[in-house]
């Protein structure tokens, strides 16, 4: 029986997503979807509400909730990551409080950023303890990793992990709906290209019938900026550099030096900018599970109709050997992008079938758009630096070099924070010397 391992199986209304999937699939028909988490009873929940689902779907697949992660594993085909370090409380609660004291604000921090650097340091150690587990028990699996920080975190798996390992964000399919709804233009024929790095790539091309529809996207757009509404930084980012950026606002206003500045608080009224967005996002998710659970775990008669999560379709290629496209998150080596550097995470339009995952060749970015990636490239090579050899100067320099912090806050300032920081984590965190 082929087997599908989902690490981190308490994110129940992601699991619902991606399992639920599978049960929905007649290719993966037959698999066993076992699910691993530390939190027992949330585990339990996404079992039952699977066990739901598949009694509704009609499937044959087989729902098993694992407490040892080796046995999880052991055998796997394709392991689903959905795991959070740390959670909302402490950890992302002192990603937001302590930079706040040096007057450094931020809306998701997830990514790169302070909050970034730090939620990678206190993940990838649990990331390289699975791989040990997936050298030893699966080690022809495809790790598929949904965990944000998704480049850094992807690169590691691949390089100092020894997993192959794809990342999946699903602010690639939703780019162009996006836009488009967005701007009230028709989305019917159209046809675009997509490639940079995760939350940081672009819309390369958009038309429809050979006719290039970005004259009339940066016409909308500018009219656009002249009212309030949710997606102006992105807006204003095309207008400046040329071309649009997969995901949302509120995270690109943190990657740049350009929006959340103590200097210029008006910027954060004039392009609408959510600060401290993402606690507000785990508050409001904490309180409104206590409603959802009964609904989602305990009903018998749960349905699910297939989402655009891509994890399903990758298993499905791979299975039938019937090809699909993705945009993909893997490593630079090839170049495939090349005016950035090859041992960078990039995020590409990507071949499935069953000889696995292909990146496709997308040549040189536009120069600006390059520039902006390797900034946030920057920060994410030396946060691997500092995870993988535990010296507390990379940090520094990760930090150093973060667009968003360098900015707002001096030299010293930026060393004591990250020293705050690291004390404040305690043992969430390595040792670093």
């Amino acid at each position: 029986m082929s087997k599908i391992t989902f690490l981190g199986a308490g994110s129940t209304v992601f699991a619902k997503n991606v399992l639920g999937d599978v049960l929905l699939t007649p290719a993966l028909q037959g698999y066993e979807i076992a699910l691993y988490d530390i939190d027992r009873e949330r585990l339990q929940d996404s079992e039952r509400m699977l066990n739901n689902i598949r009694k509704t779907s009609a499937s044959n697949c087989r729902i098993q909730a694992y407490t040892d992660r080796k046995e999880a594993l052991r055998g796997a085909k394709f392991v689903v990551n959905a795991i959070q370090v740390g959670g909302y409380d402490p950890c992302t609660i002192t990603d937001f409080e302590v930079p706040k004291k040096y007057g450094l604000r931020q809306t998701i921090a997830d990514t790169v950023g302070i909050g970034g650097i730090f939620r990678n340091l206190r993940t990838i150690p649990v990331m390289l303890d699975f791989a040990r587990d997936i050298r030893e028990v699966c080690p022809d699996a495809w790790f598929l990793n949904y965990t944000n920080p998704m480049a850094v975190l992807t690169n590691v798996m691949n390089t100092y992990g020894g997993v192959q390992t794809v990342g999946l964000c699903h602010s690639v399919q939703v780019c162009v709906p996006d836009l488009f709804r967005l701007l009230g233009m028709d989305m019917s024929g159209v046809k675009s290209k997509i490639a940079g790095i995760n939350h940081m790539a672009w819309l390369l091309e958009v038309s429809r019938d050979g006719v290039d529809l970005y004259p009339e996207i940066k016409r909308r757009a500018a009219e656009k900026q002249k009212e309030k509404h949710h997606d102006m930084v992105r807006l204003e980012m095309m207008l400046r550099f040329g071309y649009y950026i997969t995901e949302s606002s509120e995270h690109n206003a943190e990657y740049h030096p350009y929006f959340i500045k103590r200097n210029y608080p008006d910027l954060i009224e004039r392009f609408n900018i959510p600060l401290d967005e993402y606690p507000r996002r785990c508050i409001n998710q904490i309180e409104n599970w206590k409603t959802m659970r009964d609904k989602l775990v305990n009903d018998a008669d749960l349905t699910h109709q297939r989402s655009h999560e891509y994890a399903s379709y990758i298993f499905e290629a791979m299975e039938t050997n019937v090809p699909i496209k993705i945009g993909g998150n893997v490593m630079n080596t090839g170049g495939v992008i090349a005016n950035l550097p090859r041992e960078a995470c990039v995020e590409v339009p990507c071949l499935v079938d069953r000889s696995g995952i292909a990146p496709t060749y997308v040549g040189n970015l536009p120069p600006q758009c390059a520039a902006l990636n390797r900034t946030n490239i920057n920060t994410q090579l030396l946060t691997i630096e500092a995870a993988i050899t535990q010296k507390r100067e990379h940090i520094y320099h990760a930090a150093m070099l973060d667009p968003h912090t360098a900015a707002e806050l001096s030299i010293d300032d930026i060393v004591s924070l990250c020293d705050d920081l690291i004390e404040a984590h305690g043992d969430w965190l390595p040792k670093f010397h």
